[in-house]
């Protein structure tokens, strides 16, 4: 009879308009309810003696946002257990990630929250505000209740093997010297860093078709056209994943004079921070993708690329242009991070410039279809105070297709003079090293793939901040890893990265 309870979230607004209308109090709770404890319960209970109606609505599983293996139990299970309460009356699965939508839907007199949101701080999201303001647009009022509190997460961490065993004994032993609180204090530092980006700024377009089979004379896939979407790829990625945890951080560039370019760099760019340079012998890097539409979740199939480059490097005027700029900013940051591309904004000079001048330098110099065997990392490079390459750009730099990768790594590391290196392996491992410490490996934090592009930037953004705080490699690379939990659930670099998502999925992974 439970089964009753649990409603779409199509219908929930206008059934609870019906029940207000009769004179009903409802009272309204919501959250992951991953596993229904005591504490829940209690919490639950204690919510239904203020009214006549408490509807529970819960975050459905691909809004939910803990970690790896979270939810552990799915949409039904998690509905029915709530349901089977005789203090619950409805059960609604919203699909959101906030819980304003589901506010919305139930526009209850009152609001529960657990006693520990009493405080706004506690809530790492910063989505409470958000909620209190959306129960008060319709009148209700927000109530924190709680007499007895458990944790699911800490309950499934301990309990439950919802991720594999090597992460979780990673988490668990990093968790006794970063616990959540301490884990996000650090995230929070990262604010009061001054982070200056240069590198090759790249757009990646997302041309969608409907392949409709083989050409009847050439034999070559013909597709309809149906859309695209133009993004902010290369050093531009970078800037906007950094920006999320810093607002101190400025780019320099390099685009052509395109009339599009304008609108698209407005949109990424505050004034203050535009550093980007036009020059009207340059074309605007374009790295176009045709893809099939896929399901949602699905990995983005990829049909072939078109790259909008030009085949010379910038000359000598445009090059000095770069440098000059390069030059007068140098003096005013804690950490310049080097996303190379090998598209020309990085000449000789300026490699040998950020090297002897910059307080801190993080470096990524990749290897790509426009570069391959041409923009190799320690051909380019001498010096770089942390640096992440993945596994084809390491077997470059070795020349040998038969590596011990710690190993090589480690020589990699100390020929730059390096205090961090970062050997990203897909959806192997990752390997982390720094000078005096025990090396570190760790497995993806995600293996629901939608799209790699742009993964490996996003690690490589947040991992070089914690380089730059001195945190120890574990910590660094964990951190990395979650950024690129996150990025491979986005298409391309459709948006940077979630501080909130981050520090919501760490403290989560770390609660033991």
């Amino acid at each position: 009879m439970h089964v009753g309870k649990i409603i779409p979230f199509e219908e929930a607004r206008p059934l609870f308009e019906k029940l207000r209308a009769t004179g009903k109090v409802i009272v309204q709770c919501h959250g992951t309810f991953d596993l229904v404890h005591p504490g829940h319960v209690y919490h639950l209970e204690e919510a239904k003696e203020l009214g006549d109606v408490l509807v529970v609505t819960v975050t459905a599983e691909k809004y939910v946002n803990k970690g790896p293996g979270r939810p552990y139990f799915n949409d039904p299970l998690r509905a029915r257990s709530l349901a089977a309460l005789a203090c619950v009356d409805y059960v609604v699965l919203i699909p959101h990630t906030a819980a304003v939508e589901a506010i919305e839907a139930v526009r209850p007199n009152i609001y529960c929250k657990g006693r520990e949101y009493e405080n706004p701080e506690s809530d790492v999201t910063g989505n409470i505000h958000d909620d209190v303001v959306a129960v008060q647009r319709h009148g209700g009022e927000v109530r924190y209740i709680g007499s007895i509190v458990f944790s699911s997460t800490r309950l499934l961490n301990r309990h439950f093997d919802h991720v594999p065993a090597a992460i979780k004994e990673f988490c668990q032993n990093l968790a006794k010297d970063f616990p959540p609180e301490k884990f996000r204090a650090v995230v929070e530092d990262f604010s009061k860093l001054r982070v200056l980006v240069v590198g090759d700024l790249i757009f990646d377009r997302y041309s969608y078709l409907r392949v409709q089979g083989l050409t009847s004379k050439n034999r070559i896939i013909s597709g309809r056209y149906l859309n695209e979407e133009t993004q902010a790829g290369g050093s531009l990625a970078v800037f906007r994943h950094i920006q999320r945890f810093t607002p101190n951080v400025s780019l320099i560039g390099l685009v052509g004079t395109e009339s599009w370019t304008e609108e698209l760099l407005r949109l990424y760019l505050p004034e203050a921070n535009d550093r980007v340079l036009r020059e009207s012998s340059f074309t605007t890097i374009i790295k176009q993708r045709m893809c099939e539409p896929t399901g949602e979740g699905k990995e983005v199939s990829k049909l072939f690329a078109v790259n909008y480059i030009d085949a010379d490097p910038p000359g000598a005027e445009v090059r000095a242009r770069v440098l000059r700029a390069i030059e007068s900013k140098l003096g005013e940051y804690d950490l310049v991070v080097v996303a190379d591309f090998g598209h020309g904004l990085m000449s000789e000079e300026a490699r040998r410039l950020v090297e002897a001048k910059a307080p801190f330098l993080a470096l990524n110099c990749q290897t790509n279809s426009n570069n391959h065997g041409f923009n190799i990392i320690n051909q380019q490079y001498r010096h770089a105070d942390c640096f992440s390459l993945d596994e084809q750009e390491m077997l470059l730099a070795v020349s040998r297709r038969h590596i011990d990768h710690s190993r090589e790594l480690d020589n990699l590391r100390a020929r730059f003079s390096s205090r961090y290196a970062w050997l990203t392996r897909g959806a192997v491992e990752t390997i982390g090293l720094r000078d005096g410490q025990t090396p570190c490996k760790l497995m993806p934090l995600e293996s629901r793939i939608v799209d790699t592009v742009g993964a490996g930037d996003a690690f490589f953004s947040v991992a070089a901040l914690a380089a730059r705080c001195d945190l120890p490699v574990a910590l660094a690379t964990f951190l990395g890893q979650l950024a690129g939990a996150q990025a491979v659930r986005i298409v391309g670099n459709t948006e940077p990265i979630s501080k909130s998502g981050l520090l919501k999925s760490g403290m989560s992974l770390l609660n033991f």
